[in-house]
């Protein structure tokens, strides 16, 4: 149980931009694998924020990440089969219980054909595995996918202050650029230690596990609603950087903070949403201060303005139309005052 864990804004401030290599010379196949996986400095910083969904760079030109969209990726997907490279001589990975196999040895020094969010194929080496003492077994990947553009293997997780060098979870299935899962055979997501997708395992929600019996895939993906602030269930982020919030769940595993500490106040905190799989069951604010009535405009008919009281002081003045609110599995509280009610 995770007791009060309060979680600091999605995305942490990023460091000042860095200059763009420029494009290198068209390398044969075996120099370009040969260069995989080498110890190198943090790839290309860059000072905008986002709400980021995979954990990675919305492109590979300082001109698309100075544009960032929380929308966009560099790498979406990889596949499981038909690997471009392998130590073992293997062509095939199995992932399981959050863990990438080959038959006979290590996932690490693959090579696994995957596609971006626009279509295009691109190349993910697994560098290196590691596996945390203490949290369930975890194993976070490093990875580098081969960049087009620079010529070059890079690391698709974007860097944070805290994080130079991020990681990545090895997920099933596949999100789409709305911010949902899909369970395709085959395929899995590498997701970075930034993105919510990895965030939300690390707080308990591992889509690969179960609670009493009941899988997690669900709170796990109700949980990157939440965590993004998707309301409408679009993909369209209205969490801003720096914000605090507390989590809970219907599932025994998060409970609300009751606590003062330094950083979080009980008494100052509202409710803000129910969140299932799709989206929001009811807001009673928005995480930016912006009037719920902007949340009806931008998803006419999911919602309708009335009150729902779900117990414990979490009080909403949006419904999910022809749905009740309590069928959120995870709901959350926002520091400082409540938005306008619907309408003002």
């Amino acid at each position: 149980m995770r007791g009060t864990l309060i979680v600091l804004g999605w995305i942490c401030a990023l460091g000042g931009v860095r200059a763009m290599a420029g494009n290198k010379a068209q390398a044969p196949a075996t120099d370009r694998y040969a260069r995989r996986c080498q110890d190198r400095e943090p790839s290309r910083w860059i000072d905008l924020q986002g709400t980021m969904l995979w954990g990675t760079w919305s492109g590979w030109t300082e001109k698309e990440r100075t544009k960032s969209d929380d929308r966009k990726s560099v790498l979406v997907s990889a596949q499981l089969d038909g690997m471009v490279q392998s130590r073992q001589g293997v062509k095939v990975l199995r992932l399981e219980s959050g863990r990438l196999t080959a038959a006979g040895g290590s996932a690490a020094g693959s090579v696994l054909q995957g596609m971006g969010s626009d279509g295009r194929p691109v190349e993910v080496a697994i560098c290196d595995a590691e596996t945390v003492p203490g949290d369930n077994g975890t194993t976070w990947y490093r990875i580098e996918v081969w960049n087009s553009e620079a010529r070059e293997w890079e690391n698709p997780c974007v860097p944070t202050e805290a994080l130079a060098h991020p990681r990545a979870l090895a997920v099933g299935g596949v999100w789409d650029t709305g911010g949902a899962h899909h369970d395709v055979a085959g395929k899995i997501t590498f997701a970075c230690q930034g993105g919510v997708i990895a965030k939300c395992a690390t707080w308990g929600y591992r889509p690969w596990a179960s609670h009493g019996g009941t899988s997690l895939a669900e709170a796990h993906q109700a949980c990157t609603r939440m965590a993004r602030a998707d309301y409408c269930g679009n993909g369209q982020s209205h969490t801003r950087e720096g914000t605090l919030i507390d989590y809970y769940d219907s599932l025994g595993l998060s409970s609300r903070a009751t606590s003062a500490s330094s950083s979080w106040d009980p008494a100052r905190a509202s409710f803000e949403a129910a969140w299932a799989p799709d989206g929001a069951t009811c807001i009673a604010r928005t995480r930016g201060g912006d009037p719920v009535a902007a949340i009806l405009k931008e998803c006419p008919g999911r919602f309708k303005e009335a009150p729902a009281d779900l117990g414990n002081g979490d009080r909403c003045v949006l419904q999910r139309a022809g749905q009740g609110p309590a069928v959120g599995l995870l709901r959350n509280r926002v520091g400082g005052a409540p938005a306008p009610a619907a309408g003002r």
